[in-house]
């Protein structure tokens, strides 16, 4: 089976991060502030890299401290949309049923009033074929929701949580639709990663 492992970087290759958009504590700005991460703090790091040219998708969170029972919940029904969503990105299914999945499980959720679910096509621009929505952030057709996904195609999975107290919780995923199924580039990480701690 095709792992982000198994993916080799050939030498010479051109690759880069973009630059990242993050947001701390209980605020929801993503532009860049005086802010500082304080402890008992959350932080949301939504950046990617650009490999040859074409672009990739992460987000992961972390906290300047230990996470509480409800951020713990928070991110486990995030991470539960993500999985959903991109279970389904396989070749031969409809581009709709990836927002299917992911909507279907965000309309449960107690948190669904202040959350948003995302999927877009993705390669040398940040949105692009294929497309899956009508109604996300960037307006185009959807004129690929009504079609099957192929093999060769790449997707970024998004679940926002904009909470009002908590503050700004997020998980991204870059996703190739393979023969094999799909492959999540940057897999790791997916939990409350602990500010301060690194050797």
């Amino acid at each position: 089976m095709l792992s982000p492992a198994t993916l080799p970087v050939p030498a010479g290759a051109r690759t880069t991060t973009s630059a990242p958009l993050i947001t701390a504590g209980t605020s929801l700005n993503r532009a860049p502030s005086d802010q500082r991460w304080e402890k008992g703090d959350i932080l949301s790091l939504d950046s990617g890299g650009n490999y040859e040219g074409y672009i990739g998708d992460v987000c992961r969170m972390a906290i300047l401290g230990e996470p509480d029972a409800e951020l713990e919940d928070m991110l486990a029904e995030i991470e539960a949309i993500q999985r959903a969503a991109m279970k389904v990105c396989r070749p031969g299914v409809m581009g709709s049923e990836v927002y299917a999945a992911g909507e279907g499980l965000l309309a449960k959720s107690k948190y669904h009033n202040h959350m948003h679910f995302l999927a877009h096509g993705m390669g040398l621009v940040s949105h692009e074929a294929p497309r899956l929505t009508a109604s996300g952030p960037v307006p185009y057709d959807d004129y690929d929701a009504k079609r099957p996904l192929e093999a060769g195609m790449v997707v970024s999975v998004e679940t926002t949580l904009q909470h009002p107290v908590r503050g700004f919780i997020k998980l991204e995923d870059t996703v190739a639709i393979t023969e094999q199924g799909p492959v999540i580039f940057g897999e790791g990480a997916r939990g409350w990663n602990r500010g301060g701690t690194a050797l």
